[in-house]
């Protein structure tokens, strides 16, 4: 099998996917930079607390990203079935009830975390910082985000659901007119624009608030009221799914719970962040944004390696699949390379654009910086791996396991000795916090190389 290979069709086909799903994510980071840039140019410590509380904020993304890319193993597959057999019934009944579990679930863990915000602001801050200005601050962000988890959760699943049936455009529309919402209400209730009250960090929560509104009714609009492939409807949120739900927690519980940890491990990093004090916070704030701007075509041709793979297997094309396998390995080494490219090219005038920040502040990014160029390489080759390929095989339960251990048992470990027993400068900090990236990479090629990774998947009454 080979990594590179004249193959025009299959990268048009991974690209069609990839290049809308990237645009959105291009659109979302672009809001999260614009938020950054001007709670930024508030004061320090407000970028301090807007960065800590949306890295809780972001435990609940990563868990929505969790339910719905566990869902999309399903849909794609059940969709390509649908595409592929003359007896479409199974699995269009498959696939609505898999939406329908995707989104009770969600609203569930919605209830769940703005319950806890609700009740324990100041708490949730303590995690990560022990800074009391910071702490005040990221609690008022808190009070404004409470109802923000049912319309981010809901959008975001719902997203991904009809990306895994080639419907890619619509979301990406809903996010640009999303964006320029998110834009002026910011700009309105941060600096106290046209007449509102001059709200700062609690002007940005609201902005975020209004936007994901926004962006939640057209995209639950058109899921219910227009959308064709799916063919779900409001009344289908009552319908039964016992039939499928075994089916379902084999193989979307454990996306869910590795990314859950993951999400969890990726906190436990920010708490170590937050620990070595406000500047170092302030730091990686600047070059988190800039990390995921650099990855965003990755994160594309990821999601793109899932939909792809469940598809091609669905239509019982197991060759295929393994010699797609190994040209989505390719893509995810060239994609990484660039991203570096990126990241070394543009990383001065990113920094230099955040005016209130200190001197210390911006040459520790530097180091941040130098550290996520070499790093990425890696997690962009994994992540289309695991993230993607692998996940769309179905081998959900073993990427579960592998993805925790690396986290838990390496990264997280060296991180911390590197950071608080050997007082490393924070490159080393950062590339011991990011070892696991470098060790998955070489452990997905081995598990693509095994053909383990496909799974067989039924429609719930096999």
């Amino acid at each position: 099998m080979k990594l590179f290979d004249r193959e025009p069709r299959f990268y048009k086909n991974v690209f069609t996917l990839a290049l809308p799903i990237a645009a959105q994510s291009l659109i979302t980071i672009g809001v999260n930079m614009l938020d950054t840039i001007m709670v930024g140019n508030v004061s320090e410590t407000a970028l301090s607390a807007t960065s800590l509380a949306n890295s809780f904020i972001s435990i609940y993304q990563i868990f929505c990203m969790g339910l719905g890319m566990g869902a999309s193993v399903l849909i794609s597959r059940y969709y390509g079935m649908k595409k592929s057999s003359d007896d479409v019934s199974d699995a269009a009944r498959a696939l609505k009830q898999t939406v329908c579990l995707m989104l009770r679930l969600t609203l569930l863990l919605a209830a769940l975390f703005a319950l806890v915000t609700a009740l324990f602001p100041s708490l949730l801050m303590t995690m990560y910082t022990d800074d009391q200005s910071i702490i005040d601050m990221g609690a008022v962000y808190f009070k404004w985000s409470v109802i923000t988890y049912f319309f981010l959760g809901t959008s975001l699943t719902t997203t991904i659901a009809l990306r895994s049936v080639r419907q890619v455009k619509l979301p990406l529309f809903v996010s640009i007119g999303a964006f320029f919402v998110n834009l002026l209400a910011n700009y309105t209730f941060i600096f106290g624009k046209f007449g509102a009250p001059r709200m700062e960090v609690a002007g940005a929560a609201l902005g975020t608030l209004i936007a994901r509104i926004f962006e939640a009714t057209l995209i639950l609009g058109y899921l219910f009221l227009v959308d064709k492939e799916i063919m779900f409807r409001v009344k289908d949120l009552l319908m039964k799914t016992k039939s499928l739900l075994n089916e379902y927690i084999r193989i979307c519980i454990p996306v869910l719970i590795s990314d859950g940890i993951l999400a969890i491990g990726n906190n436990t990093v920010a708490m170590v962040i937050g620990h070595l004090g406000k500047t170092f916070v302030a730091a990686n704030a600047i070059t988190a944004v800039t990390q995921q701007l650099s990855t965003v075509l990755v994160q594309g041709v990821s999601q793109a390696g899932a939909i792809v793979t469940g598809q091609t297997l669905g239509t019982g094309k197991r060759d295929r699949t393994m010699k797609q396998g190994y040209l989505f390995f390719g893509l995810g080494l060239g994609l990484g390379l660039l991203s570096a490219i990126f990241i070394t090219l543009f990383k001065n005038p990113i920094i230099a654009s955040y005016t209130e920040v200190t001197e210390e502040a911006k040459a520790i990014a530097n180091q941040l910086m130098l550290a996520i160029s070499l790093i990425i390489i890696f997690q962009a080759t994994n992540s289309i791996m695991t993230k993607g390929v692998l996940r769309g095989g179905g081998d959900t339960k073993m990427l579960m396991i592998t993805d925790n251990i690396f986290l838990w048992i390496i990264s997280i470990p060296l991180g911390l000795l590197a950071g608080f027993v050997f007082h490393f400068s924070p490159f080393w900090i950062y590339v011991c916090l990011k070892s696991d990236q470098i060790i998955k990479t070489f452990w997905s090629y081995l598990r693509l190389k095994s053909g383990k990774w496909i799974k067989k998947i039924s429609t719930g009454d096999e």
